[in-house]
């Protein structure tokens, strides 16, 4: 091979043609350092023949690096580019973007005895060679730790013959996990649910499955029988979950199980973890990992099965760059691999139940509890039982959580909004603030003495005078956060332990799984948490939940309103007496016989289900039919505004818009200004594409770019295929 394709992890459409220098010996998928402009970068030899270029032009490959991406991946790599209307190589961005693996690993520096005494002893001398006389290597920073002498210490007597420098191969980043490490013993329901999951394992073919159950109901148990055929065949596995806050429970379940955790990846784990466990994976020698939606793009040479828990996630959705779904994606990535994913959830979205109803995807369903019965729920009618004035929780509900921390329990009182009041005012002049960067209001953080926004971080101190007719200790907060409620449980019960758990308190991950544990071990009474608590934890003290704004997830004009309140209210309510006698789940609404609502009261699930797809069919909207977004962004609102006009202008008509054969029609409804119409100083424009399911989407969108002018300047276009965020 004299010339080769090289993918770059640029936004290119296509890869780019190099020399093959003498010496050097490519293959599609191995990793090369190449010169683009004045710099090098990293890059991957891609399938198909290089450009017909004359040699004299072309420049050398640099370097033929360690990595190899393997062809099932560099599929994957096209497959998401043209589904999302990316450049491949920007998708390449997202699996080379731990570039320090591909060079070669530092071994692990160390010392041991391999001389004879220096002529003068110290007692720091003494005592380091006392530590090393078994022989044992020792990291010298270790060694001096444990000696209580400095590391002076240590490189004295390497200079003196007494210790010699040597170096160890790195220990495994994770134990291997043993499938027979301790088996279950699991109800008749849980069996058969893992029976035909590890029969889906050991078909070693493409298969989607649909674990439904509710909350504790064992999901977790059953799919961990899946893993163990896996692991039993001799292959890797992948488990997708949407938070890290979830990840600490999960790793020490699994270790539980299988003997020893999974590997991590998150944006939390330090860079040096990260270049090991990438290794690690692509070694094989790593058979487990657990990890956010970017673990989808680590290069597991044998992935025998990917679980993606808690499927219905609106988390699982990358919003920025590349917009695609990592839920969806996963099984895109099985299907071209040939092995089976396991979508686990007690309140599946509606596109995954549409899909195991009409037989794409198996159902397995858990509808029992285990140990325990489900909690009893009720709506509290705000109207007939409102708060005190200046208050947010019902009478009802106080009495409810004084029953629990009486009793030795705990509440959890959840409101999915951060801070401590979502709007301040001057309530002498009426000024709100606003953010300068976005159209939002800023959100009163009181423990932070901050204002801030959501959107872009902007934050200023909270003023004692309102900046604009400067009247002093005029400015109120409106209506409640997690801080305020917090505030208004530590009036009404002052010997009570109260926690907030929310994600702009915590100020790292260990912080996080500290406060979890202490929840689990009972050190806490009463707990005011954001969606972060509605996810998969299991705590077992919790006998009530109250929500207190139930309402707040159906004032929008989102089309999967409804659904998303339904699972945040289930899911969040679920964690009521999961290993206790039922349990309560009190709902504060306004709206008591909102369909959401009484489906949550009843707990006839199935029955939101079936409306809930009547009416998305009866509209034409996923799963029944196809959405797509695109964004229209720039630093000022009338060039923002101009291009998307000029956009409008160019959408397809006649047989591109789905006429004679493209089973249309297809509608492209905009452009609006985005409810968030300016978002970190730039302003936003919208489009909504709507299509039946049966039209060619794609085709569609790709003619309209096409014909559409191209963006300058600070214009920019983002598509987002099966939107989830209509801001």
């Amino acid at each position: 091979m004299t010339a080769a394709p090289v993918l770059v992890p640029l936004p290119v459409d296509r890869p780019y043609t190099y020399a093959v220098p003498e010496g050097i010996a490519v293959s599609p998928g191995d990793v090369v350092a190449v010169p683009l402009g004045p710099r090098t970068v990293l890059g991957v030899v891609w399938d198909g023949d290089a450009d017909d270029v004359p040699a004299a032009k072309l420049r050398p490959i640099a370097e033929r690096l360690d990595g190899h991406i393997d062809q099932d991946m560099r599929r994957f790599v096209e497959w998401i580019a043209d589904y999302t209307l990316n450049a491949p190589g920007i998708v390449l961005r997202m699996v080379l973007r731990v570039p320090e693996a591909f060079g070669p690993e530092k071994p692990v520096a160390a010392v041991r005895l391999a001389g004879a005494p220096p002529e003068r002893i110290t007692p720091a001398r003494k005592r380091v060679l006392e530590i090393v006389a078994d022989g044992l290597s020792w990291n010298r920073r270790a060694l001096a730790e444990a000696a209580g002498a400095g590391v002076s210490v240590i490189d004295g007597l390497v200079d003196q013959g007494t210790l010699e420098r040597i170096f160890l191969p790195r220990p495994p980043v994770v134990k291997p996990p043993r499938a027979d490490f301790a088996r279950p013993i699991l109800t008749e329901a849980q069996g058969q649910a893992a029976t035909a999951l590890r029969d889906m394992v050991a078909a070693q073919a493409f298969s989607v499955a649909l674990l439904e159950g509710v909350t504790g109901s064992g999901k977790t148990e059953v799919y961990f029988e899946a893993i163990a055929e896996a692991l039993d065949r001799g292959r890797q596995v992948l488990v997708m979950v949407p938070e890290i806050s979830l990840t600490s429970q999960f790793l020490n379940r699994f270790e539980a199980r299988f003997g020893a955790p999974p590997a991590e990846w998150h944006s939390g784990i330090t860079p040096r973890r990260r270049e090991r466990t990438w290794r690690g994976v692509a070694s094989g020698e790593i058979r487990a990992v657990a990890g956010a939606r970017s673990a989808l793009f680590l290069p597991f040479p044998d992935l025998g099965l990917t679980v993606v828990d808690e499927e219905h996630d609106p988390a699982y959705k990358q919003e920025d760059g590349v917009i695609y779904s990592a839920r969806d994606m996963a099984v895109v990535r099985a299907k071209i691999s040939g092995f089976p994913v396991i979508l686990s959830s007690a309140t599946p979205s509606v596109e995954s139940k549409a899909n195991a109803e009409r037989g794409r995807y198996a159902h397995i369903e858990l509808p029992d509890r285990f140990g325990a019965a489900l909690p009893d729920i009720k709506a509290i009618d705000m109207r007939a039982d409102p708060p005190s004035p200046g208050r947010f929780l019902s009478p009802v509900l106080i009495e409810a959580i004084r029953q629990a921390v009486t009793g030795g329990e705990q509440a959890l009182l959840f409101l999915n909004r951060r801070g401590y009041a979502p709007l301040t005012l001057c309530r002498r002049c009426g000024f709100r603030f606003e953010c300068p960067n976005c159209s939002a209001w800023l959100v009163e953080h009181r423990f932070r003495r901050q204002l801030a926004c959501h959107h872009c971080g902007h934050a200023v101190a909270r003023p004692n005078r309102c900046p604009n007719c400067d009247a002093e200790d005029s400015l109120v907060p409106c209506g409640p956060g997690v801080e305020r409620i917090a505030e208004e449980a530590a009036d009404l019960f002052p010997d009570s332990r109260v926690l907030i758990l929310s994600s702009d308190l915590v100020g790292s991950i260990g912080d996080l799984r500290q406060r979890f544990e202490m929840v689990e071990k009972g050190e806490v009474d009463i707990v005011i948490g954001t969606q972060l608590v509605a996810k998969g934890h299991n705590f077992p003290l919790l006998a009530l939940v109250g929500v207190i704004d139930a309402d707040i997830g159906l004032a929008t004009a989102d089309p999967r309103a409804a659904e998303r309140t339904f699972q945040l209210l289930q899911q969040v309510t679920g964690r009521a007496g999961r290993q206790r006698d039922g349990g309560r789940g009190l709902i504060q609404t306004f709206d008591p016989d909102h369909p959401v609502m009484r489906a949550i009261v009843s707990g006839d699930r199935q029955a939101f289900y079936a409306r809930e797809m009547a009416q998305r069919e009866r509209q034409g909207l996923p799963p029944f039919g196809r959405l797509a977004a695109i964004i229209v962004s720039g630093k000022s609102q009338a060039e923002a505004a101009g291009y998307a006009k000029a956009l409008a202008r160019a959408v397809p008509s006649g047989e591109a818009a789905g006429g004679r054969n493209g089973h249309g029609p297809i509608r492209a409804l905009g452009p609006a200004e985005a409810p968030l119409a300016v978002v970190r100083g730039r302003h936003r424009y919208r489009f909504l594409v709507k299509a039946p399911r049966s039209a060619d989407l794609h085709r569609f969108l790709r003619v309209w770019l096409a014909a559409a002018p191209k963006p300058r300047g600070s214009l920019r276009i983002a598509v987002d295929i099966d939107p989830l965020s209509f801001l």
